[in-house]
């Protein structure tokens, strides 16, 4: 109806409408006529009722406008007529010409035309039609009908409608106005109209309207116009939804860029601190001095390991470069922190390899110089510390506070008998701390770093070798772990090596270690349990005869029992016709029943308690003496002591060597004080094995650095239980990875039984060997250790009196015989020259297999045999993984194919896995 409105309108100005003819503008036109047309108006106007004014109606005073005649001059007195109230201050102006319409005659005859009544639904229907959208309840406006322009005034009749509601009721007729529709009456009324001389308003021509005078329409003619009284029709629902809508995503949207200019802010302070606080130190080393973060590149200048130095020092003090005393000539870089620490980086370039040096030196009381790095990174795990209280396959995986890194009983202590300040990561870093450093090791899974701190304590450390705690170590990197490995450990084992030495080693491979079994009290062990067990045990092959403690009446006599052996040299005499090789277990430790330890208190040859007198020795308990002085091996004049004593037992009973049974640095007294500081208790074995190289040792107890060939590394002692066994296993792996290539494992079966767990070390207490353990974890046990370098036996398969038993041991020796020994001797060169373990984790095979990484109960022998043992109870099948590869299946001859698993693998209980490596030109 709007546009049909303004239509109609159009018409009438432009002179298309039959009675209406618009008139140019004359410029002639008396004032007199145009007086007396305002007349006849007034009176017209004054006949009909009055309408309110829009200030009546709002109850407020508005200007009066102006009613202009332009042929009047400008100085001309206006009149009062000349104003006229109430007239909108919106009007517009009207094109020129239209004085000439006689706007009286034209309003007088549209009040007196009939109107024409039409229904509610034929308006909504009409409205449908001509806006395209449904007349809704809250929109009342409707759209009349476009009329012809032939026939603008004459209305569409719809009265002859009389058809009823839905409900029944008469429909009320609508009267419709030819200049306002029933959208526009609902909307705003129409703006006055400014007829050049004359101004009035359009309302008075619309006396059905009632709308409020606040809005209006600015121009009839306009686009603007249309567009506003179409928005003005949807509902005010729908218009007050938009609007919340609207709301809610600007508050969206603010937040949304709130929350992105704090990252940027971010960001950009940490890039500043990253990128331009960071300094490069020898082109691969990252550091920033502010915050300490340390960073290695790799010769791709990828990061390869990422930590924090100096984590207790922090934030308060700012670092310097030294002054010129305090700098070294060697080219390293010198950092201090006033008065708190100075960190000296030096770097050493090997060709694929580049090594790093850190030293830190604590410059006041009480701070511990501490690193720590990332525990996991790109999936690399960390290797190395030997063997853990948790028996942890890798040091990832462990968690422990901070703990002085010394040998001891790792049921008691956090590590085991075999340490080695040495650590690699599966990614190609590798770190080795110094003998020096008072080293305490922590791991923290949760914070996911692993730390270095140097720290001194009243007993592993208690020697002060620096007035203040000095951290020193190397980090080494390269692509490949196993080339890094090899670098780390490298060490030539070759040196000083005897011809007979050589066949030692070769014999400790090729034949077992019989251990003579024992109980509690010495009494159990004579000749004739000796020459008993050697008849028994040369149906399995000759070997070494291993005799405990007991072959002497107290321990430290370092002479032989004559109440007990009273021909001794005779049974070795025997034993040494049928083969066997006859080895006596020796300590440091001296009996206070012993006749020597009134000997070595004159000779002052024992280790003294701190802060006294030499004279008085520090005692310690160790296995079946319950109270022993420990020789002081930093006196020079105990070697040559203990050397003729041990010399004359080789001259009188034919002894070809020794086991050293030195427990471990937590066996030494407490308060121990030797005449020459050591380092740690570590030092006091490293020491103890080399100046006892020349008398022939086959096997130490304990060991902090690799002991010369022939000399194996026994393993801690195991529980006659699968967990024992595991353990075993674990702790050969563990130590070939810290660089012992030749480790002794403990006897088939278990070296003791214990149901509860220990309070205290088991060197304190005098273990009897287990009762005969049961079948099925002897045979694994013994399947398990036909693959080890070197075998270890006291029970006997003949005690079994079983037929499987004896099968399968016959078995088990024939394998060893023809694949195990010919490996061990093939890849006995490369760990003598290069350190690398003859029992190796599957990652050295192929450290770039995630897989290989995390496999713990699997390992290999060289490169060319892998082998999964059964470790759990009544188990006869296992996931085995193959590295790449082609492999020979040990128990059904089948060719498998490497780099996959095997779910479900079948393995019987007189079977071991074991696969064999083949050519690489294979085809099935």
């Amino acid at each position: 109806m709007a546009h049909s409105t303004q239509s109609g309108a159009a018409q009438a100005l432009n002179g298309q409408h039959p009675e209406l003819a618009f008139a140019d503008a004359d410029a002639d036109t008396d004032v007199d006529e145009r007086n007396e047309q305002e007349q006849e108006q007034h009176q017209l106007l004054g006949a009909m009722p009055r309408k309110q004014s829009l200030s009546e109606r709002r109850n407020v005073d508005l200007p009066l406008l102006k009613m202009v005649n332009e042929k009047e001059p400008e100085s001309a007195t206006p009149s009062p007529e000349a104003f006229a109230p109430g007239l909108r201050r919106n009007s517009i102006s009207m094109p020129s010409g239209i004085n000439a319409l006689d706007l009286e005659a034209l309003r007088l005859r549209h009040q007196m035309q009939p109107q024409d009544a039409l229904h509610e639904e034929i308006i909504a229907d009409d409205a449908t039609s001509s806006l395209g959208t449904p007349a809704t309840p809250d929109t009342p406006g409707t759209t009349a009908p476009t009329t012809s322009a032939n026939t603008p005034d004459k209305a569409i009749n719809f009265a002859n409608d009389d058809s009823d509601d839905e409900f029944g009721n008469a429909r009320r007729p609508v009267h419709r106005d030819r200049f306002r529709s029933r959208r526009r009456a609902s909307i705003a009324p129409l703006p006055a109209l400014r007829l050049n001389s004359k101004e009035m308003l359009a309302s008075d021509f619309d006396s059905h309207s009632l709308a409020s005078n606040q809005a209006s329409i600015t121009s009839v003619n306009s686009l603007a116009s249309l567009l506003r009284e179409k928005m003005q029709a949807f509902p005010q629902l729908i218009r007050k939804k938009k609007r919340e809508t609207k709301d809610y995503k600007i508050k969206i949207f603010v937040i949304i860029m709130f929350f992105i200019i704090i990252f940027l802010i971010g960001y950009a302070y940490v890039a500043y601190h990253q990128q331009v606080l960071t300094r490069s130190y020898f082109q691969k080393i990252k550091f920033n001095s502010h915050d300490r973060i340390f960073r290695i590149l790799s010769h791709e200048d990828k990061e390869v390991i990422s930590g924090q130095l100096g984590v207790t020092l922090g934030f308060d003090t700012a670092p310097f470069h030294c002054l010129e005393e305090q700098r070294r000539s060697d080219g390293s870089v010198c950092i201090e922190w006033n008065g708190v620490a100075r960190l000296h980086l030096n770097f050493e370039d090997k060709g694929v390899f580049r090594c790093y040096t850190l030293q830190w030196q604590a410059l006041t009381p009480g701070l511990l110089p501490t690193d720590c790095y990332e525990l996991k990174r790109d999936n690399g795990l960390w290797f190395g510390g030997g063997v853990t209280k948790g028996q942890e396959w890798s040091l990832s995986y462990a968690n422990f506070d901070f703990a002085p890194y010394a040998s001891g009983d790792s049921k008691i202590h956090q590590f085991g008998n075999g340490v080695k300040r040495y650590f690699i990561n599966s990614i190609g870093v590798a770190m080795q701390v110094s003998e020096k450093t008072p080293l305490q090791l922590g791991v923290n899974r949760t914070e996911n770093r692993f730390c270095l701190r140097a720290a001194n304590d009243e007993f592993t450390f208690v020697n002060h070798l620096t007035p203040l705690p000095q951290l020193d170590y190397r980090i080494c990197t390269t692509e490949d772990m196993r080339s890094l490995h090899m670098l780390m450990t490298q060490q030539s084992l070759w040196d000083g090596l005897k011809e007979q030495e050589f066949k030692v080693l070769h014999s400790l491979l090729e034949e077992p270690v019989w251990r003579i079994p024992h109980t509690e009290l010495p009494e159990s062990l004579n000749e004739s349990a000796i020459c008993d067990y050697s008849e028994s045990a040369i149906a399995m092959g000759l070997g070494h005869i291993v005799i405990n403690e007991f072959w002497q009446e107290n321990i430290g006599d370092f002479t032989v029992d004559k109440a007990r052996f009273p021909t001794l040299k005779d049974t070795i005499d025997v034993l040494h016709r049928r083969g066997f090789k006859v080895v006596l277990t020796i300590q440091p430790f001296i009996s206070t029943d012993s006749a020597n330890f009134k000997d070595a208190v004159k000779r002052k040859l024992l280790i003294y308690e701190r802060h006294s007198e030499r004279s008085i020795p520090a005692l310690t308990r160790y296995k079946s003496s319950s109270s022993a002085g420990v020789l002081d091996i930093t006196n020079n004049a105990s070697v040559p002591w203990l050397l003729e004593k041990l010399q004359r037992l080789k001259e009188e009973y034919g002894v070809q060597s020794f086991y050293l049974d030195l427990g471990t640095g937590y066996n030494l007294p407490h308060y121990y004080q030797c005449r020459q500081t050591l380092d740690n208790p570590d030092t006091y074995a490293r020491l103890f094995t080399a100046s006892l190289e020349g008398a022939g040792l086959m096997a130490v107890s304990t060991a902090s650095v690799v002991p010369k060939p022939p000399t194996f590394l026994s393993t801690p002692p195991a529980n006659a239980t699968w967990e024992g066994l595991r353990e075993t296993l674990g702790a050969v792996l563990n130590y070939g990875v810290i660089g012992y290539p030749f480790v002794l494992p403990g006897v088939i079966g278990g070296d003791y039984l214990l149901q509860r767990p220990l309070s205290k070390m088991v060197s304190f207490y005098s273990m009897s060997q287990p009762p005969l353990p049961d079948q099925e974890l002897f045979i694994r046990w013994l399947q398990l250790a036909t693959f080890m370098p070197a075998m270890q036996f006291s029970h006997l398969p003949s005690e079994y009196r079983s037929d499987l038993v004896t099968r399968v041991a016959q078995e088990l020796k024939e394998v060893r015989q023809l694949i195990v020994i010919p490996l061990l001797k093939k890849y006995l060169n490369p760990s003598m020259n290069e350190g690398l373990p003859l029992v190796r984790p599957l990652w050295m095979m192929d450290p770039h297999d995630p897989a290989c990484l995390i496999v713990s109960d699997e390992f290999s022998v060289g490169e060319e045999l892998i082998v999964a043992p059964i470790l759990h109870a009544n188990r006869e099948e296992r996931e085995v993984y193959l590295p790449q590869g082609v492999w020979k299946d040990g128990i059904d001859g089948s060719l498998r194919k490497g780099s996959r698993w095997m779910h479900g693998y079948r393995v019987p209980k007189d079977k071991i896995a074991y696969f064999r490596k083949m050519p690489d030109n294979t085809r099935f």
